[in-house]
């Protein structure tokens, strides 16, 4: 984690959940990092959750991914206050209960923005960046064992995955066309995609955390998956990480 030290990471979606373990962890790892979140205020509470001396490398923005012109505006800022971005992490998502065929489709195309766009919108900025500097950065992406498989929620009887599975399911292609990309632009810029199971945070349905109590992930979980892929050497590139808990029935 050496090469990390005073870096600059960017997370979204990072007020709960895994965003917010992920703030805490990079930031007790020695980088500096801006939290991005629309409950702003959330972010800024997890500087009495860090390591003493260090709550002055954790910068709290609001932004909305959904919306380029946000996005663009918090990245304008941590250019001009912080000098770049090294580390992406795209973790912001959301899930919206109901069946697809009778959603509303304002709540389908609120989903499709949040997981899709806003990576595609912060992903340009950061590329952007490190491109400008020749920073050999890292890209992460958030995704879902629900990004490489429909489940039968029937069969389950559990709430449909609507168009959120799907919104993942074009995660997981956009990671190879971003590996591919980075590749095409003679950089060595980084992109991992991390897939969860079941993860004990606030967009899961009580339902599924009820049915899965005991077989369940906790988001300091994944941020440890965050820390591990960008600890390898510079030729190493984790592509995809699975993770489950023990007994998960999915």
């Amino acid at each position: 984690m050496e090469r990390w030290q005073n870096k600059v990471a960017v997370v979204t979606g990072a007020s709960s959940g895994i965003g917010a373990a992920v703030v805490k962890d990079l930031v007790n790892a020695g980088l500096i990092v801006v939290g991005l979140a629309r409950r702003v205020q959330r972010v800024e509470e997890l500087k009495e959750q860090v390591a003493a001396g260090k709550q002055q490398n954790l910068h709290a923005r609001q932004c909305d991914v959904s919306n380029e012109d946000s996005v663009n505006e918090a990245f304008d800022w941590i250019e001009k206050n912080l000098g770049g971005i090294d580390i992406l992490v795209n973790n912001a998502g959301i899930y919206r209960a109901g069946n697809l065929c009778e959603q509303e489709t304002n709540l389908v195309q609120e989903v499709l923005q949040t997981n899709v766009m806003g990576v595609v919108y912060c992903t340009k900025r950061a590329l952007k960046s490190m491109k400008a500097r020749s920073f050999s950065g890292h890209v992460l992406i958030v995704n879902s064992v629900a990004g490489h498989r429909v489940f039968n929620t029937g069969i389950l009887k559990m709430p449909s995955t609507n168009i959120y599975s799907p919104s993942k399911f074009a995660v997981t292609a956009m990671t190879e066309i971003y590996r591919q990309e980075f590749n095409n632009l003679e950089t060595k810029v980084k992109i991992t995609s991390i897939s969860p199971g079941l993860v004990a945070t606030e967009i899961v349905p009580e339902q599924y955390k009820e049915m899965m109590s005991n077989h369940i992930l906790q988001s300091e979980d994944i941020s440890n998956a965050v820390l591990f892929a960008i600890s390898t050497p510079p030729h190493v590139q984790i592509h995809e990480l699975t993770i489950k808990p023990v007994g998960e029935i999915f």
